[in-house]
């Protein structure tokens, strides 16, 4: 038989849900179909998700159609938990995005379609509410070929009809395709596992319309994965349960038994396959398999074992940063509750200061802000606050620079130098070396890469981190007698923050902050107020789009997080609660008030002692401190960049 792992992913209120319960039911898994609003969803089976109707964990099921079996991924479908989302595409093998047929396609399904483009998921999309009196088969079938791509073709109980449009996705089919007059079933799965074919199916997942269709799609569009006989697995998801940890996985290679050796000195106590809430306990799987292993330590969303490597950085990251108010509990109380909250969510991001004694978490909105509030009430009894969220900013280079740092305390010594440059947008920090060896020794290199990887460096305008810059080791030196893998570690990051105050000096430091893409639906008389505002927000917006005898716009554009974030109230008022705002997260951008949120913040860079710039170096049997502007003129290495190189550097960079 075969076996898939397949995804159901939408923007809310989609049908998401509703058509993974069509699925179950129609396959015989559920007796009774369940409804979201009804809160017995098999896949919503969360207090938290029934209270509030939307699914806001990731959750699994199978079932069997005819000779395919699938597990089942439900996922939530409200940006805010987009994280979640993106954990568990890593693992699938295909997709089902469920488009409303009443509200075509909306913002965040372009992200999703991104997401699914990103990881190479194979797609099938369900266009869902056909029912509804507003539905038009043909105009999402064109909105979905214009946004996203030409081969979403609409699939039928055969290809047959469509097979012309399906060889018109690749110029050597097309030609097999004119030669022969025909398309084999095999092609076809091949141009849609290479996501050159997209199958859409049409129906009402409420009335079970359209989904045997989807279902038998299904059984005849996919093909099972092959895999290595090698171990392998990737974790998707830490969830926690009546106490005990239990770490999701999906193996991508050989078989795993319980009491095998998994990490260290762990073994599988017990290998669990969930459906819903339920589970079975098995004493082997085998590749292509999802289990949960109970009460295993120091695993994450994204982590490779075996053979299998680490996952990419994830693509959606929180913008906003809330501060905790614990009202009468204790600090570290509260602490210790949200580590267990971020070992499920990497991307929580919870932040302790022992010098301010405050916590700090990262989100990505509201909706988020309120359910990580109520999971602190309900499962931890912890009735605690926050206090006025602010913009999470990173900063950048905008130009070239060689930064050194210098470690010279007595019987101690080191000295590195990093050629610092900007990197393209949404690259993070990337690393490496162009030293010869015989400067500066094997060991001593993978020591500075080391710690360069070892922690989220900062910048020096306002103490945020730094994204977006290739730091490559040129060169250093080490002594025979005194150095130690520890001086290494000091030099190493005094290099990184040297290099940025220099840049600081000339100006090139650039601080970012995230932007919003934003959808703005409003009556055609409040146009010119709309723009006036978006323009006074920094931001930029298309043409209005005002087709149609509906009486609405529609303006699409950017702005700033920062000046967007609480818009949504000011257009509920003046449009009496008829307007629809929209904002999915488009990643980073320069900041559009730098000066204003510099002098806000008041960071002393030299004065942040962890991340001191200034270097150490050695006199009459004493280390003493030099201050950052001082180093040059004090290095002991030669500077591999003169500023003759860097300026053609930054040429360079320019031109690429």
């Amino acid at each position: 038989m075969k076996h898939i792992v397949a995804g159901i992913v939408a923007h809310v209120d989609a049908g998401k849900t509703t058509l993974s319960e069509g699925l179950l039911y129609q396959s015989g898994v559920l007796r009774q179909l369940g409804r979201v609003d009804n809160g017995d969803a098999f896949l919503d089976p969360d207090d938290l998700e029934k209270q509030r109707g939307i699914t806001i964990f990731s959750h699994q099921a199978s079932f069997t159609h005819g000779d395919l079996n699938v597990t089942l991924l439900d996922t939530p479908g409200h940006v805010d938990f987009a994280s979640q989302t993106e954990q568990v595409l890593s693992v699938l093998d295909y997709a089902i995005l469920v488009v409303s047929a009443t509200d075509g396609i909306q913002g965040y399904t372009r992200t999703l379609w991104r997401l699914l483009d990103h990881y190479q998921v194979p797609t099938f999309v369900f266009v869902n509410k056909m029912d509804a009196d507003t539905a038009d088969r043909d105009r999402v079938l064109a909105e979905l070929q214009t946004v996203f791509s030409a081969g979403c073709i609409a699939f039928g109980d055969d290809a047959t009809a469509a097979a012309e449009d399906i060889a018109m996705q690749d110029d050597t089919v097309l030609e097999q395709y004119l030669d022969t007059g025909e398309l084999s079933d095999e092609t076809i799965r091949g141009m849609i596992q290479q996501r050159q074919v997209f199958p859409c199916y049409f129906g009402a997942a409420l009335k079970l319309d359209g989904v045997d269709a989807l279902m038998a799609g299904l059984e005849k569009w996919t093909q099972a994965p092959t895999y290595p006989t090698e171990f392998g697995a990737k974790v998707f998801k830490i969830s926690h349960d009546k106490g005990e940890r239990l770490t999701w996985l999906r193996l991508t290679g050989g078989q795993l038994a319980t009491k095998a050796v998994l990490l260290g000195e762990q073994k599988v106590n017990q290998l669990r396959v969930y459906d819903g809430t339920k589970y079975v306990v098995k004493q082997t799987v085998t590749a292509g398999d999802v289990c949960a292993i109970p009460n295993l330590t120091d695993t994450h969303p994204g982590q490779g074992l075996g053979r299998q490597p680490d996952g990419r950085t994830p693509e959606i990251q929180p913008v906003l940063n809330y501060t905790l108010d614990p009202k009468d509990h204790d600090i570290h109380d509260c602490l210790t509750i949200l580590r267990q909250l971020e070992d499920e969510d990497p991307q929580l991001h919870v932040a302790w200061s022992s010098q301010l004694q405050e916590i700090r978490v990262q989100i990505m909105g509201a909706v988020q802000l309120e359910i990580l509030q109520q999971i602190l009430r309900d499962r931890f009894n912890l009735d605690v606050g926050f206090g006025e969220g602010s913009i999470l900013y990173k900063e950048t280079i905008s130009q070239p620079v060689e930064g050194v740092g210098h470690f010279e305390p007595l019987r101690h010594y080191s000295e590195v130098h990093l050629l610092m440059e900007p990197a393209p947008r949404g690259s993070g920090v990337t690393i490496a070396a162009d030293c010869s060896l015989e400067i500066l020794g094997k060991n001593w290199q993978h020591q500075v890469l080391s710690n360069l990887r070892a922690k989220e460096h900062l910048g020096v305008l306002v103490g945020a981190p730094l994204t977006d810059v290739k730091l490559t080791l040129v060169t250093g030196r080490a002594s025979i007698v005194h150095s130690v893998g520890g001086d290494f570690r000091e030099a190493t990051w005094r290099a990184v923050r040297q290099g940025l105050m220099m840049l600081r000096d000339q100006g090139g430091d650039q601080l970012l902050e995230p932007w919003y893409r934003f959808r703005l639906e409003v009556g055609q008389d409040q146009v010119g107020r709309a723009m006036t505002d978006i323009q006074n927000m920094n931001g930029s917006f298309e043409t209005p789009d005002t087709a149609g005898d509906s009486g609405l716009a529609t303006l699409t554009g950017v702005a700033p997080v920062s000046e967007m974030q609480d818009y949504a109230q000011a257009v509920n008022a003046y449009t009496h609660g008829q307007g629809q705002l929209e904002c999915l997260i488009d990643g980073y951008r320069p900041c559009h008030n730098t000066d204003e949120v510099v002098a806000a913040q008041d960071y002393a860079p030299v004065a942040d002692l962890p991340n001191t710039p200034d270097s150490v170096f050695c006199a009459h049997g004493a280390g003493y401190p030099v201050p950052w502007d001082e180093v040059p003129e004090m290095a002991h290495v030669d500077y591999a960049y003169s500023a003759t190189d860097l300026a053609q550097l930054q040429i360079d960079r320019g031109v690429k």
